[in-house]
């Protein structure tokens, strides 16, 4: 098992026990964090949208044309840092990886 640490919209960080091949957004949810999902994982809604951690964010796969069209659209889209969580399948590389979970749209 690894770990990713996931900031709540209040600011409280959660350590979260994740496996090798799994979505982030299946992970964050099943742990009870406020992440809707509501298209259910197919990339198409925006409601599991994060922020990565800045020094993290060059270490994850390249954004597709198709997830970047739908985080653009989102009111709290940041550069460089917004993702959607059910885009990022987890791999050993991503050990530690640190994110925060956007506010609400």
């Amino acid at each position: 098992m690894f770990e990713i640490y996931v900031t709540d919209r209040e600011g409280i960080e959660h350590q979260l026990n994740i496996g090798e091949g799994q979505k982030l957004m299946d992970v964050i949810r099943d742990a009870g964090l406020p992440v809707d999902a509501t298209c259910g994982g197919e990339g198409t809604c925006a409601t599991c949208h994060v922020h990565i951690d800045p020094d993290w964010y060059p270490k994850l796969p390249e954004i597709s044309d198709s997830e970047l069209n739908f985080i653009e659209a989102a009111m709290t889209f940041e550069p460089d840092c917004s993702r959607l969580s059910c885009q990022i399948i987890f791999n050993q590389q991503l050990n530690g990886l640190k994110l925060q979970i956007a506010d609400d749209e």
